[in-house]
């Protein structure tokens, strides 16, 4: 099993989960963060101030995937959240010692 996690811009959302979805991963964890890599921020304009912001708006997608799907579900996320723009992402694949589902107490790849 592997954690696929993924950086996205917020409006690729639906789109990554729609490709999840289809690629056959069931479950999907979302959390709104803010970073910055290469782009290093942007200057806006605030009531006629101007201002740097230094970490933009992004979204975190967790999957917990069985190992047969990790590179689909990579590249799901990477077709799906693609714009060609700097800021697009990125994707980390890490390793996933157990897994458990509460309810049932299934563990690793009965409990995804």
């Amino acid at each position: 099993m592997k954690l696929v996690i993924g950086i996205i811009k917020p409006f690729k959302l639906d789109d990554v989960r729609e490709a999840l979805t289809s690629a056959g991963v069931v479950g999907l964890t979302v959390t709104e963060v803010k970073g910055y890599g290469r782009q290093k921020g942007h200057s806006e304009i605030y009531r006629g101030a101007e201002y740097v912001v230094s970490f933009l708006p992004k979204l975190k997608i967790e999957a917990a995937v069985p190992d047969a799907l990790v590179d689909t579900a990579v590249d799901a996320i990477r077709k799906a959240a693609h714009t060609g723009q700097i800021g697009d992402g990125k994707i980390f694949v890490a390793p996933l010692e157990r897994a458990l589902r509460i309810r049932t107490g299934e563990t690793d790849d009965l409990a995804l």
